[in-house]
């Protein structure tokens, strides 16, 4: 899927704690700062569907574990995709892209999410989790 970009994130090993890279302004992704906000998600809890209309995001999952899963109506297509301490790297998602995400470590994982305009309740559009038909498991 086009509108969904994973890049390789660098974790620094140190003395007493990792330091875990998240993104930089001269990374290809970065469109410019809106605001960075963290997301908890309880373990084996989804919150799905949303799609930003004008945001892009940029995903990063510095403790735990989430299954994210996006999907474009253009295209009928989705992609999915396990991101965490264990697999560290970043989704960069474009505008119009629906999307949620599913905590698979117990008891809860931690989304950071670095986004290009702050936020903005009416450029988000949402939809009930059924409305897509997807096996969380």
């Amino acid at each position: 899927m086009d509108k969904v970009l994973i890049s390789s994130l660098k974790k620094i090993p140190t003395k007493g704690g990792d330091i875990y890279h998240a993104l930089k302004n001269s990374d290809s992704e970065f469109n410019g700062f809106g605001e960075a906000y963290f997301s908890n998600i309880e373990f084996n809890n989804i919150k799905a569907w949303k799609r930003h209309l004008n945001m892009t995001c940029n995903l990063i999952v510095p403790h735990g574990k989430v299954r994210f899963v996006f999907f474009d109506e253009e295209i009928i297509n989705n992609e999915v995709l396990d991101i965490g301490v264990d697999n560290y790297c970043r989704i960069t998602v474009k505008p119009r892209t629906w999307f949620g995400f599913k905590g698979l470590n117990s008891p809860s994982s931690l989304i950071l999410n670095i986004s290009d305009i702050p936020h903005n309740p009416k450029e988000i559009e949402r939809k009930e989790i059924n409305s897509i038909k997807f096996d969380w498991s």
